[in-house]
């Protein structure tokens, strides 16, 4: 039970299941997390989605470094059989990685990679000419459609945000719930499996294209 304070008098809020139920479905983490937090914002969903956010952010930063060897390959195929796509999700341990909610986890990135068609994992994997070449034609561009010089390289900065939003897997949005991106995606999974979690490299393959 939670308490709500009016003027001088205690009414109580009743934390229920199907609240908890939503809250964890919502940020990934556990039970009692989820329960403590609703009942410390006295039942306000947002704030305390945006806590167990905030905490497993937290929580993500320090499991970051940890080794990640162990895991599963993802695979999805799109109806018909045209497209399909491979995930490589590490985690530490085999407990983990057998886990059903770390394999739907593997499976649902690699039906990301087949909707949304990412180049790279993140944008530290890019290749130093491509991201020159990129800031290049923005910049030419920019100069072509009467940008003063000036304001330029903010312009340039803008659309390279966009262009790693597009092409790079752990900045696009999620495509279950877009209001996260991939990696805020990870970060909640890491909160609740309690391992480091990893997105080692995927592939994905269309019937007819060029290799």
């Amino acid at each position: 039970m939670v308490h709500v304070w009016v003027g001088k008098e205690k009414s109580k809020l009743a934390i229920t299941s199907e609240m908890v139920k939503q809250l964890r479905q919502a940020t990934g983490a556990g039970v009692l997390d989820c329960r403590n937090a609703l009942e410390e914002c006295q039942g306000d969903f947002d704030r305390a989605a945006a806590i167990l956010r905030e905490k497993g952010f937290a929580i993500a930063e320090k499991k970051a470094s940890r080794v990640a060897n162990q895991g599963v390959i993802g695979c999805y195929v799109h109806t018909g059989g045209r497209v399909a796509a491979m995930v490589e999700l590490n985690c530490e341990t085999d407990f983990v990685a057998r886990t059903p909610e770390f394999q739907t986890l593997a499976h649902d990135l690699a039906m990301q990679v087949v909707a949304s068609k990412p180049r790279w994992v993140r944008r530290e994997d890019i290749p130093a000419d491509v991201i020159q070449m990129e800031r290049e034609k923005y910049r030419r561009e920019a100069l072509e459609e009467g940008k003063v010089e000036r304001i330029v390289d903010r312009i340039v900065d803008g659309r390279m945000e966009k262009f790693y939003t597009q092409f790079c897997l752990m900045n696009q949005p999620y495509i279950r719930d877009e209001d996260i991106t991939i990696e805020e995606l990870i970060k909640q999974k890491i909160a609740q499996f309690g391992e480091n979690t990893v997105i080692r490299r995927f592939a994905r393959f269309e019937l007819g294209e060029a290799i």
